[in-house]
């Protein structure tokens, strides 16, 4: 990869990257150093990394960070302490926004990675499969697992669907 077509990478995905990252982590500095350190590893490889690849190893690299940092702070307990002044949402939709919201935090992290994959950023089951390290057939498994259970908890909180 050349250095203008890691400056073209940078301008078509870093904010995909940080709407990834901010779904997961739910703080925009910590978004914002997950995609700093995307791209700084990026960087590090960027002659062994093909240029039609990149986005879904940009992807990969984002999910890893999100990974390691859930690791190193047990981010994942943390999860359910997070105050409502952290998210930043529109107020016009703020009733439907929020309840989705809650229900994404219901799910485990692999569910809510792969559900945000597909649904958000709009990646097919292989690529999805590629990012995570999962079968395409476990990658189903998840996405079905994790949709139902944010559809009973919508249902539960009396959201019409």
């Amino acid at each position: 990869m050349t250095t203008t077509e890691y400056n073209k990478c940078v301008d078509l995905y870093s904010d995909n990257i940080y709407r990834f990252a901010l779904k997961n982590v739910r703080d925009s500095n910590t978004a914002n150093d997950i995609v700093q350190d995307t791209y700084l590893r990026l960087w590090q490889h960027v002659k062994e990394v093909d240029f039609e690849r990149v986005k879904s190893y940009l992807f990969r690299i984002t999910n890893n960070l999100i990974i390691d940092l859930y690791r190193k702070n047990k981010f994942v307990a943390d999860i359910e302490n997070i105050s409502q002044e952290n998210y930043s949402y529109n107020h016009e939709y703020s009733d439907l926004k929020e309840s989705l919201d809650k229900a994404i935090k219901t799910l485990s992290n692999i569910q809510r990675t792969v559900i945000l994959l597909r649904d958000y950023e709009g990646y097919s089951y292989d690529e999805i499969g590629e990012i995570t390290g999962l079968t395409q057939s476990q990658v189903k498994v998840y996405i079905y697992r994790g949709r139902k259970k944010m559809k009973d908890h919508l249902i539960k909180s009396g959201v019409e669907l």
